[in-house]
């Protein structure tokens, strides 16, 4: 595993960090975030396409809308990766 840090929550308070980082090797973005309320939880998991709650393997997390340049520049080292 490669996993490259790319950027950490303008607005942090060293406490509370989304952070946004990448693993070339596979392929993937890794986020760290806030957990949402469990209504969001319950909002999201009525909305989605797939069938029941979501597993105790995967995670819904928030992510300021300020991060996004972060997330873009992840995204883009990413898809470079894959045209190696």
């Amino acid at each position: 595993m490669a996993v490259a840090f790319v950027g950490i929550d303008p607005d942090t308070d060293r406490d509370h960090c989304p952070t946004v980082w990448t693993d070339l090797e596979a392929q993937e973005i890794l986020l760290q975030g806030w957990k949402p309320s469990p209504e969001a939880r319950t909002e999201c998991e009525g909305t989605s396409p797939a069938n029941g709650p979501v597993p105790d393997s995967e995670a819904i997390v928030r992510i300021p809308a300020r991060m996004i340049p972060m997330i873009r520049e992840a995204c883009d080292a990413v898809e470079r990766a894959q045209l190696r």
